[in-house]
């Protein structure tokens, strides 16, 4: 995602546990079909935008490649899906399926740079990406300006630093992720002039362009972007369209 000059964090998100009665009230007036029973042993599934995903009772031999994503200070000291705060400078992550409290060796594939993460958070559920890292653990692999890199992740067992939890401290926790204040970035540049160019040519086209400068601790860089939506799948959507149109780095982030 001619070379990549998108950055800043990835807008990701978890999913919303459903009170039982409301679900069956609702599959039976509608139709919709229930959630898949889990395998024995297995943790139970969850549904996030529309899909359901079941997570695996074991890390064992687990090896993955994908797309890498980051999150940052939106989510900073909000609770994750094992029950914990979520430290944005803390060596974590999140992935859909693998237990929690799992340690992930992560390798960029670009750069060869690894790392190990304890994953405690559910997600990206956003295209291609199999991982969403803290901002400490995408800066120390690598990826904090890019925004993503294509990793491998390999899973080492439980984690030495994760403390046994309870059945209901590794349940869901009901945080909304799906709303907020969300827009589309479609390129980083080191120039302003050429951040500035971009930005009169889509002004003829599109809504709601604008540019966020970021200093990255050595320069600036000047991030465009357009659009501004409060529900992130009209977000997801417009994404899709925005790449449809031309800009393949285009992706969601949160302001």
């Amino acid at each position: 995602m001619a070379q990549r000059t998108v950055i800043h964090f990835i807008c990701r998100f978890s999913f919303l546990p459903s009170v039982a009665g409301i679900l069956l009230f609702i599959f039976g007036c509608s139709g919709i079909a229930p959630p898949p029973k889990a395998p024995p042993g297995h943790p139970k599934p969850y549904r996030a935008l529309g899909q359901w995903y079941q997570p695996v009772p074991d890390s064992k031999g687990f090896r993955q490649q994908g797309v890498a994503s980051w999150y940052g200070e939106q989510f900073h000291g909000r609770k994750t899906s094992s029950g914990e705060s979520y430290d944005m400078n803390a060596m974590t992550a999140a992935h859909k399926t693998l237990p929690l409290g799992t340690e992930v060796r992560v390798r960029n594939l670009e750069s060869g740079r690894e790392i190990n993460v304890r994953i405690n958070d559910r997600g990206p559920f956003v295209r291609d990406r199999i991982i969403d890292l803290s901002v400490g653990a995408a800066k120390a692999i690598g990826i904090h300006q890019a925004g993503t890199a294509p990793v491998e992740i390999e899973a080492l067992g439980p984690s030495p630093d994760t403390a046994p939890m309870s059945s209901s401290s590794a349940a869901p926790t009901a945080i909304d992720y799906f709303s907020g204040n969300f827009t589309i970035q479609v390129g980083a540049f080191s120039d302003k002039t050429n951040a500035e160019k971009l930005i009169h040519q889509m002004e003829q086209t599109y809504k709601n362009v604008h540019m966020v400068p970021f200093f990255d601790g050595a320069r600036t860089w000047y991030r465009v972007r357009v659009g501004r939506n409060n529900n992130l799948q009209k977000a997801l959507e417009y994404e899709t369209y925005m790449i449809q149109n031309g800009f393949s780095d285009a992706f969601v982030v949160a302001e």
